[in-house]
Parts: C-alpha cells; structure tokens; sequence
C-alpha cells in the first residue's frame, strides 16, 4: 500500500528504504535504518537536561522522558526507562564480536541505540538506555 494504510496513516514499518531516505536526513537514515552509532559526544541531547519528552524522530512516537535521562558519561544520551513498556522493543544484536541488546522503536522498528544492564548506576533500575541523539526529538 506504499506505506499508507485505509485510514491514510503513515504505516511505518511497511515503508521502502527509498520512503525513508526522503523523510530523513543521511546521517539520520545510516543510525535510524541502518543501526549505525554517531560518534560519542557529538550528539545535542547527550548533555541536555531540557525537560520534555523524547519522540522518535523518524516517526514521532513517544519513546522517553526527561525524568528517566541521567548522566552516565557514556558520551550518548542515557535513559533508566522508557516511557512505556511498550515504547521500544530489544533484540540480541551479535554484531561487533559482541552479545549486546539492540533497542528499536516499536512503532517503525527504527535502530535507537542499546540497552546494558549491571552496571551499577545509581538508578531505579539496572538499565541504561544507551541511545543516539540523532534518534531523537526532544519535544
């Protein structure tokens, strides 16, 4: 259906790779389509303490909140929850020679960033949402 569904919503998850590419910028479609990382500390929201919610910015879902960002000086912006359980979705992701948990948006099943556990922040939970600025949309 071209990524449009009867009631003419945006049907994320059904859009092309040539869709995507005219709704995001280069460097937003290589982290957000095709899991890439920015570079540490180069991100706008990895020291902001603005508060608000954070969207997706490929497809504007809420994903998280101000309230659940912290500081890990891990050089991306770092959160201990999303919004929702249902807000983002994990996979195992075995590339880099390494076992890590990949984070997705569950709404266009766009590439956030990673999820770690066990590393002893100071937070309510043992998670640290690792994710990429350019993934985001603080609004």
């Amino acid at each position: 259906m071209n990524g449009v569904n009867l009631e003419g919503a945006v049907d994320f998850r059904s859009l092309s790779d040539e869709q995507w590419r005219t709704r995001l910028t280069a460097e937003e479609f290589a982290v957000l389509r095709q899991a890439g990382t920015e570079a540490p500390f180069t991100g706008e929201y990895t020291n902001t303490t603005t508060p608000g919610v954070y969207e997706c910015r490929a497809c504007g879902a809420e994903l998280f909140r101000s309230q659940e960002k912290f500081t890990s000086h891990c050089g991306w912006p770092s959160f201990f929850d999303p919004a929702d359980s249902s807000a983002v979705v994990t996979r195992e992701d075995n590339s880099l020679g390494m076992k890590r948990v990949e984070v997705l948006c569950a709404q266009c099943n766009s590439h956030l960033g990673h999820v770690f556990e066990g590393e002893g922040y100071d937070t309510p939970t043992d998670l640290r949402y690792c994710i990429n600025s350019i993934a985001l949309r603080l609004v």
